[in-house]
């Protein structure tokens, strides 16, 4: 008997093509590409953000030090600075830096020779270049104490971006036992007053050390 169709035989479907060998690597390789690519674009950001943060953070600075004389970052040009801001009146985290910092430096014997350790003052109004120069004493002779006018630290603190601001209110300023609240970090300078590396203060003397030898390079 003839076909409905008329006789005709309908046509076959094509059988789908296996996939190939290089189907396969296409599929393999693809998330790899993706994770390659989102790798490399995670370089880039951190490279920009580094290269922002250089051209960004830190800059000249005019102040006074714990001797009572100017000071400007050209009379550390060519070594390296460790500066940290904080005030003499600071209950824990200032003298624990500072006292990490005393230590890391230690550890690092002549490689800290480099190194100048600055502690820049936010509280200008207690702050005097003879409270700032019995405060560091008790930590190293090496640390350098910094004041100056209160519009000479607003400049420098604007330049670094440092967060410094009165506990409480007003009226706790009038009373010459006040507290402050600061960003607590160590900035790194290079010897033309670059930014190098934000340094986090909650590590161990051996960690700071450890992350300086790897900053600075050996003389």
């Amino acid at each position: 008997m003839p076909n409905q169709d008329g006789g005709r035989k309908k046509p076959r479907r094509p059988t789908p093509k296996q996939p190939t060998r290089y189907n396969e690597a296409k599929k393999l390789l693809a998330p790899v590409l993706i994770v390659a690519v989102l790798f490399l674009g995670a370089i880039g950001m951190r490279g920009v953000f580094l290269h922002r943060a250089s051209a960004t953070l830190g800059g000249p600075y005019s102040l006074i030090d714990m001797h009572g004389h100017p000071l400007t970052e050209r009379q550390f040009k060519g070594r390296y600075t460790l500066i940290y801001f904080g005030y003499t009146h600071c209950i824990d985290v200032c003298p624990l830096t500072l006292a990490s910092v005393t230590q890391a430096l230690d550890i690092m014997g002549k490689g800290s020779r480099q190194i100048v350790p600055l502690f820049i003052t936010v509280d200008p109004s207690r702050d005097t270049p003879d409270v700032v120069a019995d405060y560091v004493s008790h930590f190293s002779p090496d640390i350098v104490g910094l004041t100056g006018t209160k519009s000479q630290i607003q400049a420098v603190i604007k330049n670094f971006h440092v967060m410094a601001r009165l506990r409480g209110t007003s009226a706790d300023h009038m009373s010459s036992d006040y507290l402050m609240d600061h960003s607590s970090v160590l900035y790194l300078m290079d010897g033309d007053n670059r930014l190098v590396s934000v340094l986090p203060v909650d590590t161990s003397p051996l960690e700071i050390a450890e992350r300086l030898r790897r900053l600075v390079p050996a003389s």
